[in-house]
């Protein structure tokens, strides 16, 4: 007897899965269905028993299914025609028992409406239709950018390829992911949200507070940014915090901020601003000692770039004193750190905190560390050099594979893409004889970067360096040495001469300083103003005890007497 298993599948052709680039075939089949890119790629599967709900509404291709699954969230199929809404709607019913809701969104154009969270999504409704929904999966951050104002920030692809629908890690399971099927991106949202709202509070049995009893109210935009916060996985609620730094001072940007470290992100937390960063956005880790002897500078490359409204951060700058000591045990169990991070992290650390904050970014994120090159020392053997880019002070470092300026703008250049330096003087006479500028050009036509304001005395340890890293070096000061001594000089004589003038126009004034004039008698009687009368109290008699008396280290009687036994005195009368 042979027993013959049929499978019966449904299959629609030109569909989208996750706003991807290019379309594929969708199959549906009892045990669940399936995506397949056209091109060719890795097919994306969810079994029936990860469907939740499914929605059907208008969307940019034509008609869209969307699916909400327990592990990976909002999933959306884009690209299906009018006419199959009855056959999709009774596959759905018969083979995953969930009804197919029919969705109409808002028309209006309204930017005004209610929000509400849903399991997966956040809904922005007019007149109780849908306008638009945003999945949590897409949001990387959210700050209160004003007192009725919440911001919210969209995560964004390494690169505009990258649609999420490749691998195991396709569709809704990456954040970020759907961004890169659009040639434009959505990067910020902010919502104005005013008034107050009622924040209801859970009972010990998980039943909601009824609002005749103990219901909060508060302000609805800080009520709206928490429960963002909560329902996207922003913040403390994404895991358990490892370590946590507080209070320390950023360069750029600005401000200080309280550093949270998870085991994929890290957070800072601010006064106005809250910022979560993932691991693997960060593409450089670099530790500078700061040539004033008293900080270390630690120094994030980010890509993508740290956003502050229209402001892109492409680093973070962090401050530290070198003999600040902190003393911390992670928060981590002993099986963790065994498994995870055996060699990578300690269970206790004290010692400085720069040292400390290194290790941990360093463990967590298996990133290499890069400090200053040991081939370049400065006059003041220290590993950086004072200068300016345009207005802006800070101090270049010079690294094995690369230039480094912090603190802003900071600039990291790669030795591989320079062209050439020029070392030149620009200014007076004066100015250019102490400092000089570089320039630096870079290959391909891509622009020059010009340090300014560099000590005279840095010349020589830089000029070695570019040498000996192979860069084309160009000096243009010793063409100009001759004349520029000559003019140094001649600045020098003008200004010898200049105080001689100064002083043949004072005549015989030190003379005369030095004159003793015989007709002045101390004793004498002359005529005085009513200020200079004993019984005359002046605006300045007090503030003149005082300082005598501060002044005077003998006792207060001993001035007394000697007060009351000074002269009077002599006053001319009137006749």
């Amino acid at each position: 007897m042979i027993r013959c298993t049929i499978i019966v599948t449904e299959a629609f052709e030109g569909i989208y899965l996750n706003l991807s680039k290019q379309p594929g075939t969708t199959r549906f089949a009892e045990s669940g269905w399936g995506w397949k890119p056209s091109g060719g790629g890795d097919t994306f599967t969810l079994d029936h028993t990860q469907i939740v709900q499914a929605q059907w509404s208008r969307a940019a291709r034509g008609y869209e299914v969307k699916v909400l699954s327990r592990a990976d969230g909002v999933i959306q199929l884009d690209g299906f025609q009018q006419e199959d809404f009855d056959r999709i709607s009774r596959l759905f019913k018969v083979w995953y028992s969930i009804n197919l809701d029919n969705k109409e969104h808002a028309l209006r154009g309204w930017n005004w409406g209610k929000a509400e969270f849903g399991k997966a999504e956040l809904a922005f409704n007019v007149q109780s239709r849908p306008a638009f929904e945003i999945p949590y999966s897409e949001i990387s951050n959210t700050n209160l950018a004003g007192k009725n104002e919440v911001a919210v920030d969209f995560s964004l692809p390494a690169d505009g390829n990258d649609t999420g629908t490749n691998g195991h890690l396709g569709g809704a399971r990456a954040r970020g992911k759907k961004a890169g099927g659009a040639r434009d991106q959505l990067v910020e949202m902010r919502f104005y949200i005013p008034g107050t709202a009622t924040k209801k509070e859970k009972k010990e049995d998980g039943e909601d507070v009824t609002d005749g009893e103990d219901a909060e109210e508060q302000n609805a935009a800080n009520l709206f940014y928490e429960t963002l916060m909560e329902k996207a996985e922003i913040g403390e609620v994404a895991g358990d915090t490892y370590a946590t730094f507080l209070d320390i001072l950023h360069l750029t940007p600005r401000g200080r901020f309280d550093i949270d470290m998870y085991e994929k992100s890290f957070r800072l937390r601010g006064k106005t601003y809250d910022y979560k960063i993932q691991y693997e956005s960060i593409k450089k880790f670099m530790v500078l000692p700061k040539p004033d002897d008293i900080h270390t500078l630690i120094t994030i490359g980010l890509d993508p770039p740290l956003r502050q409204g229209q402001t892109r951060y492409p680093f973070l700058v962090m401050q530290f004193k070198r003999d600040e000591e902190v003393n911390l045990d992670l928060n981590m169990t002993d099986d963790a750190l065994e498994d995870k991070y055996k060699g990578k992290l300690q269970s206790h650390y004290e010692a400085p905190i720069s040292s400390v904050v290194t290790d941990i970014f360093r463990g967590l994120t298996n990133k290499k560390v890069t400090k200053p090159s040991t081939q370049f020392i400065s006059h003041h053997e220290q590993s950086g050099v004072k200068c300016s880019i345009k207005a802006n002070e800070g101090h270049l470092f010079c690294l094995d594979k690369a230039f480094m300026f912090v603190p802003k703008p900071a600039t990291y250049i790669g030795i591989d893409n320079i062209q050439s330096i020029t070392m030149s003087r620009v200014g007076g006479a004066m100015a250019a004889s102490r400092t000089f500028d570089i320039t630096v050009t870079m290959k391909g036509g891509a622009g020059e970067h010009q340090f300014s304001n560099i000590n005279r005395e840095e010349q020589q340890p830089l000029e070695s360096f570019f040498r000996a890293k192979g860069i084309k070096t160009k000096n243009e000061m010793a063409d100009d040495s001759g004349a520029l001594l000559a003019a140094a000089l001649q600045d020098e004589d003008l200004a010898s001469s200049d105080d001689d003038r100064v002083a043949a126009t004072r005549g015989s004034a030190d003379e005369d300083d030095e004159s003793v004039d015989e007709d002045f008698q101390a004793d004498t009687e002359s005529d005085v103003a009513e200020e200079y009368d004993e019984d005359h109290k002046s605006s300045g008699s007090d503030s003149d005890s005082e300082m005598a008396d501060a002044d005077s280290d003998a006792p207060a009687e001993e001035i007394e007497e000697e007060m009351v036994e000074r002269p009077k005195k002599k006053v001319k009368t009137a006749k």
